[in-house]
């Protein structure tokens, strides 16, 4: 295992080579929270990255998954992941090889939570592997949505509790995640149509999707509405006002929001709270 110091410089660099939208409002949180919130989004990361590989088949897709998923329920032992993922070393980004390495970045106290999460995320996702992402109603959107993104929800209400004693509400956690995917959904609709993935339930049209997001969304308001630290508000509001004006966009013919647009937002985020 490298030092903790430079792994943790090295997370920071992944996360903002992954995902720029989850990169600013990590940096907003005090550093107990920022490296617990990161070593989880990086874990996420790496099973989502197994889930959605173009050069692995389903069942292996599936074996990793749920291997990981089991290891994830017990001490996480380095060696029996790089053992598990080994064949595939070539294949796979380095987010998803260096699992062990983002663990090892979590505080001690809240390592055991990102695990649990991480394990029933990776479960889930082969279970939806097995179905070829093929979502035929709205309870299967909401499963599909819960494992995926509501579960993130859910984790970080379990480390706000720990870390500043602040009470949330689960189902509303459940819906900013799923807030956040509904809008990742309509944007990627044509590339997952393309691949044969099938989010939509059957007879939804585009509006009815619309309406999904935006129902998800306004519970994900209330949600951070019960929140009053601001380093913790910071990092809840500045994804989901970029959903907000990414749906906007959407509705407006737009594919997504410009470079310019993104950083107005996190100024005028910063600005409000």
């Amino acid at each position: 295992m490298r030092e903790v110091a430079a792994l943790h410089k090295e997370a920071m660099d992944m996360l903002k080579k992954t995902s720029r939208t989850f990169y600013i409002p990590i940096t907003f949180l005090e550093p107990t929270l920022k490296k617990a919130v990161a070593s989880a989004y990086l874990c996420m990361r790496a099973i989502d990255e197994i889930e959605d590989h173009e050069a692995l088949g389903a069942q292996e897709k599936q074996q990793l998954l749920l291997a990981t998923s089991e290891m994830l329920l017990k001490d996480f032992n380095q060696k029996e992941y790089e053992r598990l993922v080994a064949p595939y070393q070539d294949i796979l980004p380095e987010v998803s090889l260096r699992l062990g390495d983002w663990l090892s970045i979590c505080p001690t106290d809240l390592v055991g939570t990102v695990k649990t999460y991480t394990s029933e995320m990776a479960e889930g996702m082969a279970k939806w592997v097995g179905k070829n992402w093929q979502v035929k109603t709205k309870e299967d959107l909401d499963e599909y949505t819960y494992y995926v993104a509501g579960l993130v929800g859910v984790m970080l209400t379990d480390l706000w509790k720990w870390n500043a004693d602040i009470d949330t509400d689960r189902e509303l956690a459940i819906a900013y995640g799923r807030g956040l995917q509904a809008v990742n959904i309509l944007r990627n609709k044509d590339e997952d149509n393309e691949r044969g993935v099938q989010f939509f339930p059957e007879g939804w049209t585009r509006a009815d999707m619309f309406v999904y997001a935006e129902d998800n969304l306004a519970l994900a308001d209330e949600y951070i509405k019960s929140i009053h630290r601001r380093s913790i508000v910071l990092f809840c509001k500045l994804p989901l006002a970029l959903a907000h004006k990414t749906l906007k966009a959407l509705k407006n013919g737009k594919e997504k929001m410009t470079r310019a647009e993104v950083e107005a937002t996190v100024e005028e985020v910063q600005a409000e709270v």
